[in-house]
């Protein structure tokens, strides 16, 4: 029996989120969470022939009961981006929601699993360690930033190039964090070796880093990456609900490098230096992160160029989000 709750349900994101953890046999119940129009999409979603029973929670005076006895909270929760916009300016909005909604994960499942997709994940992340910290509870193995859209599109945008590539089977791994140049695809380590010329690398690590703008600019306004990120984030949710179950599954993941301080040392060695916060590899178990897992080989010099710009971008990001909790 295991429990979802999704923290802003009728969200651009949380919508077919939602749908998406309905049809996932490993759910048992899904709370859906918002502070506006959830009644409709849980009902909507309740009809789906599945077994896993939904219930919706209206405002702040029904989140306490929404996060109460969960084993997985995932936070897509806040504004999406519009054109012209950064991330840096979604923060300014997107803090206090996080905020608030791990205050009462923290005090009502302080064991429950954390998923961020709320962006900037590069600052949320550390919001809600900082919060968790704040009230005794924080556990660096069970706070995820959702990073899982880099990977997708990485392998989306490999066969793009290359059509003879699959791109359901490829594994691209992607380390540094979730926003423009802090992402850095590793595509030297692809799980299927690709051939690419420095030129084309450079060009598809662009479209990999940016690869949100794309969206927003053909949205013209109305919103930014709700389904691809929907996609990504049920496939993360599903990695996990796995692992729970004693299944082992890897997927990137922005973390606190504590949970796996030995793992953390090749990453740290490779530019991230000493961070508190990076994107890697990890082995997913019943209790969050088992490990780092390694990368097998040395990324090529491009690549390592890239983690050094990513780590003085997210020294930033991070120390904007441990602020804003300390208020200092």
């Amino acid at each position: 029996m295991v429990s979802v709750a999704i923290l802003g349900a009728a969200g651009g994101i949380g919508q077919p989120l939602s749908l998406l953890l309905k049809l996932n046999a490993n759910v048992s119940k899904l709370h859906l969470y918002d502070i506006v129009n959830v009644p409709g999409v849980a009902a909507d979603i309740s009809h789906i022939s599945t077994n896993a029973e939904v219930k919706s929670f209206l405002g702040a005076g029904q989140l306490n009961d929404a996060v109460t006895g969960i084993d997985l909270a995932i936070i897509p929760a806040g504004v999406p981006r519009k054109p012209g916009m950064t991330r840096d300016d979604l923060f300014k909005i997107n803090a206090g929601i996080v905020k608030t909604l791990v205050e009462a994960i923290a005090l009502n499942s302080p064991k429950a699993f954390i998923a961020v997709i709320s962006n900037p994940v590069n600052s949320t992340v550390p919001i809600a360690a900082e919060v968790l910290k704040s009230k005794g509870v924080f556990d660096a193995r069970r706070l995820f930033g959702v990073t899982s859209l880099d990977v997708v599109r990485a392998s989306r945008f490999v066969r793009d190039l290359r059509p003879d590539v699959d791109a359901a089977a490829l594994r691209v791994p992607v380390v540094g964090g979730h926003s423009g140049n802090t992402i850095v695809p590793l595509l030297s380590l692809a799980s299927t070796p690709i051939s690419l010329s420095l030129e084309e690398t450079k060009d598809l690590t662009h479209r990999i880093q940016f690869g949100g703008d794309e969206v927003v600019k053909a949205k013209d306004g109305a919103g930014s990456a709700t389904l691809s990120m929907a996609y990504a984030g049920a496939r993360f949710a599903d990695s996990l609900l796995r692992a729970m179950k004693g299944e082992s599954v890897v997927e990137p993941t922005f973390i606190a490098l504590a949970a796996d301080p030995e793992g953390a040392k090749e990453f740290r060695e490779l530019g991230a230096g000493s961070l508190e916060f990076f994107a890697v590899p990890v082995e997913l178990g019943p209790g969050g992160v088992k490990r780092i897992v390694p990368l097998g080989a040395q990324p090529s010099a491009f690549e390592l160029d890239a983690i050094k710009v990513a780590t003085e971008a997210l020294a930033t990001n991070i120390a904007t989000g441990v602020t804003y909790v300390k208020g200092v």
